[in-house]
């Protein structure tokens, strides 16, 4: 995992390897930093959403995993995060049936976030959402 905060300490990110092992520190690096600014209000569910989409990127991409959160000086009262992977194909989100054991993780961030959506990027692409923030 390699960490970068930036120097006014409104974004974090991290990159991870397209290991398993990636969704656990993922959940716990956001966890960690979302502490360090005061958001736990929002911890619990953002480790949630980031895992789901840390692990669609781990089943669907190769190469390595981007996590970054954001606390816009413009918005206060919103966390963004973004998560993004090397491939260029935007997530679907499907309807699961109630014995599938998988293809929920888009209907969480959707029905959980503020707002939601994707962009692609020059490598890939990166699915962002909003919380927000209560004190």
């Amino acid at each position: 995992m390699i960490g970068v905060i930036d120097t006014e300490g409104n974004c974090a990110e991290w990159t991870f390897p397209a290991d398993p092992g990636a969704v656990r520190t993922a959940r716990g690096a956001v966890r960690g930093q979302l502490h360090g600014w005061g958001m736990e209000s929002v911890g619990d569910l953002a480790a949630l959403l980031v895992s789901e989409l840390v692990t669609n990127a781990l089943r669907h991409a190769t190469g390595p995993i981007g996590v970054r959160l954001v606390r816009p000086a413009r918005l206060e009262g919103v966390l963004l995060v973004e998560v993004s992977d090397p491939l260029p194909d935007p997530p679907r989100e499907r309807a699961a049936r109630p014995d599938d054991e998988g293809g929920r993780g888009l209907q969480l961030v959707a029905s959980s976030a503020r707002r939601w959506g994707t962009r692609p990027g020059g490598t890939g692409k990166t699915v962002w959402f909003e919380l927000a923030v209560s004190d």
